[in-house]
């Protein structure tokens, strides 16, 4: 940890505080990566919580609103309410940062937008994120992780090209906006920081995902558009490598690829077929590519001979980029991982002990903060409210009986 002038403990982000209105993961994982740079983050939800607090009934569901919702304070607002709009605006009034994911437009249909709390706080930065961005003709589009994938060309490039386009297992649009988003809200607080100028900003998902297929924009590219390349299985999504796959081994799978000639000549050595290194055929990456399914039958009927553990050993050993395909349950308990401090064991109040993971952000000379569990829904509202509000004791009230659980 750095240590302030008069001996306090400081973190990047201590002193910040922060009006969290997301929700699901884009939002969620940005304003998470704030806590654990050292942001106070006050979560505001509706009545009933956040869709992804109530999506917890469906199986194993309310992990991914543990992992993403620690280290924050849960307060309850109807925004639809008097008071819950009068409460918002008083924290926004002495907020640094308030962030939201809603619609474009849905905070102004509340009279919360940010003309409105920007003018009552000229220091407040209003961040918000959504699935198309606020200005252009798909703004009124609704949005998840799913419809983004499929807009942005994703679910085109993913799978096998015999087979049907599939989704990218991960959320890659929520959490690739959810870090971007993050990004942009660091980005306006150092302005702001030299300037003094606090920004609107927005994040929006289709923008975030377009980079990540650079490789298959760029064979689109060079073919001048004539061929529709777009599924490439487990191999480069530009076809611009190789060997680059998943190969199979007697009780599962290797992925591996060469970046170079000497990782070819390496691996050549590893199989026991130098012969293959100065091949006419196989000689040079552009010569591979070539010959790619020549390659990949290979190393298959090679790797094939082998148990996971052993061929990644005889792999590493030589330095050939490499790696086991791994299992969820393996991932969860990744040595690596723990060791670092990334993943970390806590206990939950309501689902016993959970994995969750810590910033990938590391701040040399400043300790992790300590990790918390998601806290119950609407579980800090009164002590937020009268702590950092002017609020009256009327309006205390009417927001406390809302929040009472109904007979």
């Amino acid at each position: 940890m750095t240590t302030g002038a008069a001996g306090t403990i400081n973190y990047p982000m201590e002193g910040l505080v922060v009006i969290n209105l997301t929700q699901i993961y884009n939002g969620p994982y940005a304003t998470y990566l704030m806590a654990l740079a050292g942001a106070t983050i006050i979560k505001v939800e509706p009545p009933g919580g956040e869709p992804l607090r109530r999506r917890a009934v469906v199986g194993g569901a309310g992990l991914p609103f543990a992992m993403l919702n620690g280290c924050k304070q849960s307060i309850m607002l109807d925004l639809k309410s008097a008071e819950g709009k009068e409460a918002l605006k008083a924290l926004a009034a002495e907020a640094d940062v308030l962030v939201e994911n809603f619609a474009p437009g849905a905070m102004d249909r509340l009279g919360l937008g940010s003309a409105t709390l920007q003018a009552a706080n000229p220091k407040l930065i209003y961040a918000s994120s959504s699935g198309y961005g606020r200005d252009g003709p798909y703004a009124n589009y609704p949005a998840m992780d799913l419809t983004i994938q499929a807009m942005s060309g994703a679910i085109q490039i993913t799978g096998f090209p015999d087979q049907p386009p599939v989704k990218a297992g991960p959320a890659i649009a929520d959490f690739f906006a959810g870090i971007h988003l993050y990004g942009a809200i660091a980005t306006a607080l150092y302005e702001r920081e030299r300037t003094g100028v606090a920004r609107r900003l927005e994040v929006s998902m289709q923008d975030a995902i377009y980079a990540s297929m650079s490789s298959n924009f760029g064979m689109h590219w060079f073919t001048g558009g004539k061929a529709e390349l777009t599924r490439t299985g487990n191999r480069h999504g530009g076809l611009a490598e190789c060997p680059y796959n998943v190969y199979p081994t007697t009780d599962g799978h290797i992925a591996l690829i060469c970046v170079g000639d000497l990782h070819w000549q390496a691996l050549c050595r590893v199989m026991g077929r130098d012969d293959l290194a100065q091949h006419e055929r196989y000689q040079t990456l552009k010569l591979r590519v070539s010959h790619m399914d020549e390659v990949d039958e290979i190393i298959g009927a090679w790797s094939a001979g082998f148990d996971t553990e052993t061929i990644f050993a005889l792999l590493m050993s030589a330095k050939i980029p490499c790696a086991p395909v791994r299992g969820l349950e393996e991932v969860m308990e990744d040595r690596n991982m723990h060791a670092r401090g990334t993943l970390a064991r806590i206990q939950h109040p309501e689902y016993g002990e959970i994995v969750v993971q810590r910033s990938p952000m590391r701040y040399e000379g400043v300790e992790d903060v300590p990790l918390e569990p998601s806290h119950g829904l609407g579980a800090d509202t009164q002590a937020v409210l009268r702590s950092r509000t002017s609020l009256d004791e009327a309006v205390l009230d009417a927001i406390a009986r809302a929040a009472a659980p109904k007979a």
